[in-house]
This record gives structure tokens, C-alpha cells and sequence, in this order.
């Protein structure tokens, strides 16, 4: 899957999520840039995610995600 529809995919499921049209993730997108973006939240998203893209991640995967680049990795190796 390439990159850029993977983004594509992303920004829907985070707009989606957080219920803002406006979200734009980029790779360095990290939680203090999106409001509303919790421990909570991060756990909605990670369900959304795995729903979309049909995967499933790893407690040591979710643990070591720092940024949205570093999901993205993930799910093209996933994917």
C-alpha cells in the first residue's frame, strides 16, 4: 500500500475520531498536536485504525508509537 493513501486513509479516521474536519496528519504528527488527543482517545483511535486498515497492532507496537509516521511504518508492514 502506498504511502500517501495510507495518509489519505488516516486523515479520514482521524477526522472521523475526533470529530474535526480540519485534521491533517502528517509523519510527525504527535498527540500534543491534535486537541483532544488522550490516553483515552488514543485508545479509540487505535481501534478505528486497526478497523480500517483490517490489522490488528501489538501491545508493543501501540506502546512504541511516537508519531503518526511511526503508525504508518506499522501499517505497511502490516498491510
Amino acid at each position: 500500500m502506498e504511502t500517501n493513501e495510507i495518509f489519505e486513509r488516516l486523515n479520514e479516521v482521524f477526522r472521523d475520531v475526533f470529530d474535526d474536519d480540519t485534521i491533517t496528519v502528517a509523519e510527525d504528527t504527535t498527540a500534543a498536536d491534535v486537541d483532544g488527543w488522550d490516553s483515552l482517545m488514543h485508545i479509540t483511535l487505535i481501534s478505528a485504525v486497526e478497523d480500517e486498515f483490517d490489522i490488528k497492532f501489538n501491545m508493543k507496537d501501540v506502546v512504541s508509537m511516537k508519531q503518526v509516521g511511526d503508525m504508518v511504518d506499522i501499517i505497511q508492514q502490516e498491510a
